[in-house]
């Protein structure tokens, strides 16, 4: 009965009409090896003609994904804008990990809190700078991650979580992944020359970084470290594009703070990648502190919040800057606290969780500054003395 009714309904689908002698065998067949369909060895008696295969399969894969009564479903979702993207562009979106935006929001949040510190006190952010630094943390996460992958597509295609990136999956060539990568290295080239001259030189100063950290798990048990160096830039770059230079005495300690929050969060990460990264003799933080991890993201957070207060001190900043470095810390605190580092599921619930983390400490900031009209108001009406 069962197998009638799922024939019936195959053979109405608007995007495919099947013969009516579609055998539910091979339906089972292809449901079943839904990721190799080439390999697909079809049921002798198939009614699919070998020159049509490749539309057949599309029809029963969107049979399968989106249900049997035909209604396509989309989101708003990353992963949703990238599923429903034309077939031939997915790769290319999957490779800047267009439907993974949670690594440019860590490489964005940092830009944002320097933008905010820069503003005029009692004002909002730049909104043009902010709009501005989003494009290009979009397009240089991107790009980091396309030259990652280049490096690593030997190692992608050893590793269950990695396998399926587009060219370790043969999906793209390296050539293609080298021409790509050219053409996001240039948009982001004219978002730069968008900045101001000190800005122009400070931001080219970060591409060697950009192109050797993924590197650096050859090299170091500590490439977490080299990943807080290069995705932290933004926090003297977004001073400096709205003031023209770096107050050193605000940004240095800034980007501190940002470098020990990346060794927090990249090490959680890193802990779902410790057996394979044993077997393929990567390194990483996760490997280096082991058990003992807890403790590391422990100091790594006094010296974070430490930053942090010296930023607040610096910049004049007020009473609810320093309720959220409150929270973050409290944040941290039960993040590092509840964390089990062998559970892949956990230490990526807690990882995703840090982009909260950033968007309070970026609330805080605009507080704290909005907050600094009430104070110099306060003085006008009651001078000192």
């Amino acid at each position: 009965m069962m197998c009638a009714k799922i024939l019936t309904l195959l053979s109405s689908h608007p995007l495919r009409r099947l013969p009516s002698q579609t055998c539910f065998t091979c339906f089972t067949t292809l449901q079943k090896d839904r990721r190799d369909y080439s390999t697909v060895s079809l049921a002798s008696g198939s009614c699919f003609i070998k020159t049509d295969f490749q539309k057949q399969r599309r029809s029963l894969s969107d049979i399968l994904r989106y249900g049997l009564n035909n209604k396509r479903s989309f989101s708003l979702s990353p992963a949703g804008i990238v599923d429903a993207s034309p077939v031939f562009v997915q790769p290319y979106l999957r490779l800047m990990r267009l439907d993974k935006p949670i690594g440019t929001w860590l490489l964005y949040l940092p830009c944002t809190w320097s933008i905010g510190l820069a503003a005029d006190p009692g004002c909002l952010p730049d909104l043009h700078m902010l709009a501005l630094f989003g494009t290009g943390a979009l397009l240089m996460r991107g790009a980091g991650c396309s030259i990652n992958d280049m490096w690593d597509r030997d190692f992608d295609k050893k590793v269950s979580r990695t396998a399926t990136r587009p060219i370790a999956a043969g999906q793209i060539s390296q050539f293609q992944a080298l021409v790509f990568l050219g053409g996001q290295l240039s948009l982001a080239l004219g978002v730069l020359l968008c900045l101001n001259n000190y800005s122009i030189a400070l931001g080219a100063a970060s591409l060697s970084l950009v192109v050797t950290y993924p590197l650096m798990k050859r090299i170091t048990y500590w490439p977490q470290l080299f990943l807080g160096l290069t995705f932290n830039w933004g926090a003297l770059l977004g001073w400096s594009a709205v003031m023209g230079s770096c107050d050193w005495s605000v940004c240095l300690p800034l980007y501190f703070s940002g470098v020990m929050w990346t060794l927090i969060y990249d090490t959680i990460y890193a802990h779902q990648d410790k057996e394979d990264d044993v077997k393929l003799g990567v390194k990483s933080t996760a490997l280096r502190f082991q058990e003992h991890t807890k403790p590391w993201l422990s100091a790594f957070t006094v010296a974070m919040l430490s930053g942090l207060i010296l930023v607040g001190t610096n910049a004049n900043q007020t009473v609810p800057y320093y309720v959220a470095v409150s929270a973050v810390s409290l944040h941290l605190a039960r993040q590092i606290y509840s964390l089990d580092i062998n559970s892949p599921e956990d230490c990526w619930k807690k990882f995703a969780s840090n982009r909260n983390l950033g968007l309070l400490l970026f609330l805080g900031i605009v507080l704290g500054n909005l907050w600094k009209r009430k104070d110099s108001q306060y003085e006008t009406i009651n001078p000192p003395g």
